[in-house]
């Protein structure tokens, strides 16, 4: 492949302390950046850029590591425009609207379902995101969670098995025998399209013990654990994620201090999701507490046809330093390399020699405009693995 050196950043945006200005972002002024099979070979100062086949003048736009968007739930049919406008008018959200996304997945066909889901991340990518996790959990049955983990595993590689959703239609009042199921023949079906296992640990979903069963049952078939912890309440999802090395605890919304100290010296990433709460008018997590207690925070769209229909990761980041206490810079982080902590990924995330090189070219001269102009389209470019592809 022919190398492309990119220059006339005003701001890069590498993620390597070791690099630039020596902050978390690794920020380097007026930078360039090089590009050799798929990853990044150099990046530095303008004025001292290596030659290359091909060359890309950024004529003064910033660039930022691409968007890793690692909590989503993209394999569904419908909507639930219904819902949003009766919570809008004041009903309050609950569980219990998956059920309806579980009626027309169920009904949709395979193809149905991988183009609504190719739709979606279309729809990301153009927004600058370039890595994407997604769940199953809108089938229910060993064979429709299987079927969605086939069709999303077409489409990326971060598939998490998310069978404890909510209890089956066909279990509704046993959630015991729903866990059986989870723990057993449908997890056999899903094991092989799935990196990750997931449970919604909930007050109208699986309480602890369910949860740390599925959880476990999932490790010892080699997924990697995440958790829907303290979405809509105070309880025990946190607390089993640090106790079980999840990957991510994600929501986060309700969380005592002990929950805070926990993620902290476990290392479990909390993974925050505004989107959820604005649009189901909920309270947001504190993001300052995690930050300052040490732990790790990505930040995700969450994007799903019931609580948080969005595919926009800037609208996040946004979202993010309006209500929930983080500075631009920690909400940029949190967007891309805390993303990329989520998934346990090291490759991603940062723009290094090295790394990947997915990055994202805004029409603006700093990260910053981000949240400085939320809602405006400022993606200007999106190379994935060294390709541009918007």
């Amino acid at each position: 492949m022919p190398t492309t050196v990119i220059t006339n950043l005003t701001t890069l945006v590498t993620n390597d302390p070791a690099q630039g200005d020596g902050s978390p972002l690794g920020l380097i002024e007026n930078a360039a950046l090089v590009i050799e099979d798929g990853a990044i070979a150099w990046a530095g100062p303008t004025s001292s850029a290596p030659a290359a086949d091909e060359r890309y003048d950024a004529n003064g736009k910033a660039a930022i590591p691409g968007f890793v968007d690692s909590h989503s739930h993209l394999v569904f049919a419908g909507d639930r425009t219904a819902e949003f406008n009766a919570r809008m008018s004041g009903r309050a959200y609950t569980a219990g609207g998956i059920r309806t996304t579980v009626r027309a997945t169920r009904e949709a066909s395979d193809e149905a379902l991988s183009a609504n889901l190719a739709a979606h991340l279309r729809e990301m990518l153009s927004q600058g995101t370039t890595t994407v996790e997604t769940k199953s959990g809108y089938g229910l049955t060993t064979e429709e969670e299987a079927r969605a983990l086939r069709v999303a595993r077409e489409h990326t590689p971060e598939t998490t098995f998310l069978g404890a959703h909510i209890v089956g239609p066909e279990y509704e009042g046993d959630a015991d025998a729903y866990t059986t199921l989870v723990t057993g023949e449908m997890l056999e079906a899903c094991a092989p399209y799935a990196r990750y296992v997931d449970a919604f640990c909930e007050k109208g979903a699986f309480d602890g013990d369910q949860t740390r069963a599925i959880l476990t049952a999932g490790k010892a078939k080699g997924l990697i654990p995440r958790v829907h912890a303290n979405q809509l309440s105070y309880g025990p999802g946190i607390q089993i994620a640090a106790e079980l090395g999840a990957a991510s605890a994600d929501h986060c919304t309700h969380a005592s201090d002990a929950d805070v100290a926990a993620l902290a010296d476990s290392g479990t990433v909390a993974t925050l999701l505004p989107g959820c709460e604005f649009s189901t008018r909920a309270v947001y997590p504190d993001a300052r507490r995690f930050l300052d207690a040490g732990v790790t925070v990505a930040l995700s769209t969450d994007c799903n046809p019931g609580s948080s229909y969005t595919s926009s990761m800037p609208f996040c980041v946004a979202v993010a330093v309006r209500e929930m206490g983080m500075t631009p810079d920690e909400a940029l982080w949190s967007a891309t390399a805390g993303g990329a902590r989520a998934l346990l990924r090291d490759d991603i995330g940062h723009l290094k020699p090295g790394s990947r090189a997915d990055l994202t070219l805004l029409n603006a001269p700093s990260h910053v405009h981000l949240a400085y102009r939320p809602g405006v389209p400022l993606v200007a470019g999106v190379w994935r693995e060294g390709v541009r592809e918007v």
